[in-house]
């Protein structure tokens, strides 16, 4: 399905993102810090929201 040079094409630039994505969030950790203090509470509200959403599914699917 796939070539050996594809596969290594794949390993290499997924190592390299990986990297890139490391150096990027370094630099900016001071600024998430900052401006985005409490994030966790919106994603536990989103998630409280689609678990009351499945619920809600499965009392009315019954």
């Amino acid at each position: 399905m796939f070539t050996l040079g594809q596969w290594i094409f794949a390993a290499l630039f997924l190592i390299a993102f990986i990297i890139a994505m490391k150096i990027a969030y370094g630099k900016d950790k001071v600024l998430h810090n900052q401006f985005y203090k409490g994030n966790y509470k919106i994603l536990l509200g989103f998630l409280g929201f689609i678990l009351i959403l499945f619920l809600i599914k499965i009392v009315f699917r019954h």
